[in-house]
């Protein structure tokens, strides 16, 4: 069984934050190295970075396999898009529609906030994640690069889904 809940105690966020530490290192480092991860974790995946972000407009969201969290996402609702700032699955439980059933929960917030369309960015080099959004029917509109500070960049592209 799926479920996604709304995270909004210190501990639902903790949680997160932990989920984001496994998630992110396995899965990114080869992308743009552990010195980004480190950074990227410590100043955008943190329990109080999350903590500020709820404050300033995001939603965050565990996701539940079998009683057990498994997974999280991030949306924030936007003038004119619903902005999907995260979602992540740990590796193991990828393949089990988990993912699936996330991005018709966001396809149903996208609705109840009377948003024409769904907006997320994505590393250029994950070649993987592309390719699965461009399934769910989501068009690259172009390059995004990003400066977050400490040397460090964010080169995505833009993906837009039409509601």
């Amino acid at each position: 069984m799926i479920e996604i809940k709304p995270a909004k105690t210190k501990e639902e966020i903790k949680t997160i934050a932990g989920l984001a530490d496994i998630i992110w290192r396995e899965h990114y480092i080869p992308i743009v190295g552990k010195s980004q991860i480190d950074y990227m974790l410590d100043k955008f995946q943190s329990a109080e970075a999350m903590a500020d972000q709820i404050h300033s407009g995001y939603e965050y969201y565990t996701m539940i396999y079998n009683d057990k969290p498994v997974g999280y996402l991030a949306i924030v609702n936007e003038a004119s898009a619903l902005f999907l700032s995260k979602i992540y699955v740990l590796k193991k439980y990828r393949g089990k529609k988990i993912g699936k059933h996330a991005m018709q929960f966001i396809e149903e917030k996208a609705k109840a906030y009377d948003k024409p369309k769904i907006r997320l960015t994505v590393n250029i080099n994950n070649v993987h994640s592309i390719e699965v959004y461009t399934k769910l029917g989501f068009r690259n509109v172009g390059p995004l690069v990003t400066d977050i500070g400490e040397g460090f960049i964010m080169d995505d592209y833009e993906l837009i889904k039409e509601i």
